[in-house]
This record gives structure tokens, C-alpha cells and sequence, in this order.
């Protein structure tokens, strides 16, 4: 599946994928799942994948998506790689501090940030 047309923006630098969303509301089931699709084949293409999820541009974002996320961090775990989360609005980030997400995955204020934290 293209990337783009799951409505995700995907760069890659230095081995580290930048994957970005398109859309500002992540609440569609069906775009969901095209999302999860995406970064499924994306994670399956790598070995040890190092993946930065940017969330710069989303403002709403459904439980089912954070569903999606925890698969996609599964998988990369799997493969040994390394995820991050990073430019998360700060009432998206509560919702992972409410369900503890933020345990779970590896979150920070700015991609710039995260990127620094990749070995």
C-alpha cells in the first residue's frame, strides 16, 4: 500500500523513517486501518526499523487509532527496531497519560528531540 494514499507523509534520513499524517483527524476506522496497513508494510520492509511517528499536524486522534499504535509498536519490537512519538498536542498527550500510553511508548515534545534519542 502507498503511503500517501493511507494519507501519511513518510521520509527517510539517516536510517530513521519520519512518518507524519496527513489528515488532522485520525478518527475514520477505515483510514485507520489503511494507516496501520501502511506502517505494517513499511516496519516489514526493515530490519530493526527506526521509526519516528510525528503527530505535528493531528488534532483529534480516535481510541482505535491508538489501537493501531500499539500493534505497529509491537511489531517493531519484534524486530528489535526502535519507535517514537513525538509533537503530540498536549490534549492528545493526556489521553496517553489517562490510559497510560505514555508508559508504553517512547514519547517526545519535538522530532527533533526524538530523533536525537535513536542509537
Amino acid at each position: 500500500m502507498n503511503p500517501e494514499s493511507a494519507g501519511l507523509q513518510v521520509n527517510e534520513m539517516n536510517g530513521i523513517t519520519r512518518v507524519g499524517f496527513i489528515e488532522q483527524n485520525i478518527l475514520d476506522e477505515a483510514n485507520i486501518q489503511q494507516i496501520g496497513d501502511a506502517l505494517g508494510e513499511l516496519i516489514d520492509a526493515m530490519d530493526a526499523p527506526k521509526i519516528l511517528i510525528s503527530f505535528a499536524d493531528v488534532a483529534h486522534l480516535s481510541s482505535a487509532a491508538l489501537g493501531a499504535l500499539i500493534t505497529v509498536n509491537n511489531r517493531v519490537g519484534s524486530k528489535a527496531g526502535e519507535l517514537r512519538l513525538a509533537d503530540i498536542d498536549p490534549k492528545i498527550l493526556e489521553i496517553f497519560k489517562i490510559t497510560r500510553l505514555d508508559r508504553l511508548f517512547e514519547i517526545h515534545g519535538t522530532s527533533a528531540e526524538a530523533l536525537a534519542t535513536f542509537s
